[in-house]
C-alpha cells in the first residue's frame, strides 16, 4: 500500500509541475505579442469629450509623464500627427 501512495503521489506532483511549467510559458507568449496600443485605442479609452484629440487632463499612465515630449506645437493636445512622429520608448527585458 506504501507503494501505490508514492506512486499516486509522484504522478499528481508530476502533472502539477507539468500544468506550472505550461500557465508559465503561455504567460510569456502573451506578453511577449503585446503591441503597444494604435492612437485610435488610445482615443477610445481617454478621449473624454470625442474631439480626435488627447489634453493632458484625459491622459493616464506613462503617457502622462510623456506627454509634453510628444505634444510637439505645444498647444496641450497630442493629436494622431504628434502620436505617430513620438519616438518609441525601449522596452526592457524583464525575464
Amino acid at each position: 500500500m506504501k507503494i501505490s501512495t508514492l506512486k499516486l503521489g509522484i504522478s499528481i506532483g508530476v502533472i502539477g509541475l507539468l500544468t506550472s511549467c505550461n500557465l508559465k510559458a503561455q504567460q510569456g507568449q502573451n506578453r511577449e505579442r503585446r503591441e503597444p496600443p494604435s492612437f485610435e485605442d488610445l482615443l477610445e479609452k481617454m478621449d473624454e469629450d470625442e474631439d480626435g484629440k488627447l489634453s493632458k487632463a484625459e491622459v493616464k499612465g506613462r503617457l502622462k509623464n510623456i506627454f509634453d515630449e510628444i505634444d510637439s506645437d505645444e498647444d496641450g493636445y497630442i493629436t494622431e500627427e504628434e502620436f505617430e512622429k513620438a519616438p518609441r520608448p525601449e522596452r526592457s527585458n524583464r525575464n
